[in-house]
């Protein structure tokens, strides 16, 4: 069974949910509408954005498999609450597939100067932002002792995450994929981080529990990459920029505010979907 390898009592002892204040807005960004994720399910719409810096051949699996309808009308099969919503099975058991090959596992990047990063925290390499994605990675200072220029990074399971599953092979990823209720730091380094939810973490939340979920369960009705969605109909999505200045002054408040309980997933990116 390609599941999360993670029992409901122990992520419940592992997860913490810290409240965020909404951060202010401050300049937004446009986004690249080749990587947005248009999840329409039966609770209401789910807007992600796919990271193919932090995850190219995933990334790419997703939008392949969306854009030939793999994941319309897929069911929610096993959601845990205050830790994550899983789908993306032709199944909807747990045990299926699509007929591409399994995934290499993209749990770590290597991460270059050339990649707008906005620093957070130091103290444990730095953990920062790509974009909206939270990333932990090795200092900078280390690119100038590297073959390639670049140090290893990789991407943290916070709330809004979307990462893939797999069974207990490393190399087994698919099709089937989560979306993180709340932050769940076991997954780190294990787990394929390609996204993160904009809009609609509530519908997320709001998907009915179990291991598997009775029925019926909740469902991906269409799932669209924004590109591919007529002029018409296309939302327009803005994000905030996560390097600006207005989100340090937002980073530092929380900061002086949480002390030591201070964590970069407590941190709020603000998106409009109109």
């Amino acid at each position: 069974m390609r599941n999360i390898l993670l029992s409901a009592a122990l992520c419940a002892a592992l997860v913490t949910t810290v409240q965020a204040q909404t951060p202010p807005t401050g300049p937004m960004r446009d986004v690249d509408p080749q990587n947005i994720l248009i999840i329409d399910t039966n609770k209401g719409r789910i807007v992600a954005e796919l990271s193919p810096a932090v995850a190219p051949r995933t990334v790419e699996r997703i939008k392949t498999l969306t854009r030939q309808g793999l994941y319309d009308n897929r069911t929610f099969f096993r959601v845990i609450d205050d830790f994550m919503a899983q789908t993306g099975d032709p199944e909807d058991t747990g045990r299926g597939g699509s007929a591409l090959p399994d995934l290499a596992g993209e749990f770590s990047f290597r991460r270059g100067a050339e990649l707008p990063f906005a620093t957070v925290q130091s103290a444990r390499g730095a953990t920062g932002f790509i974009g909206a994605l939270p990333v932990l990675s090795q200092p900078a200072a280390q690119m100038a002792i590297t073959a390639d220029g670049k140090v290893k990074a990789e991407g943290l399971f916070c709330k809004g995450i979307l990462g893939m599953a797999r069974a207990g092979d490393p190399d087994s990823a698919n099709s089937q994929f989560y979306l993180m209720r709340e932050k769940a730091e076991s997954l780190n380094g294990k787990y394929a981080v390609f996204g993160r939810v904009l809009s609609g973490l509530e519908v997320v939340r709001s998907s009915k529990t179990g291991e598997p979920v009775p029925a019926p369960q909740d469902t991906m009705t269409k799932v669209r990459i924004l590109a591919d969605i007529p002029a018409g109909e296309r939302p327009t999505i803005k994000v905030q920029d996560t390097n600006s200045a207005e989100f340090a002054a937002y980073v530092a408040q929380q900061r002086t505010a949480k002390g030591a309980r201070f964590d970069i997933c407590d941190l709020d990116i603000v998106a409009t979907v109109q």
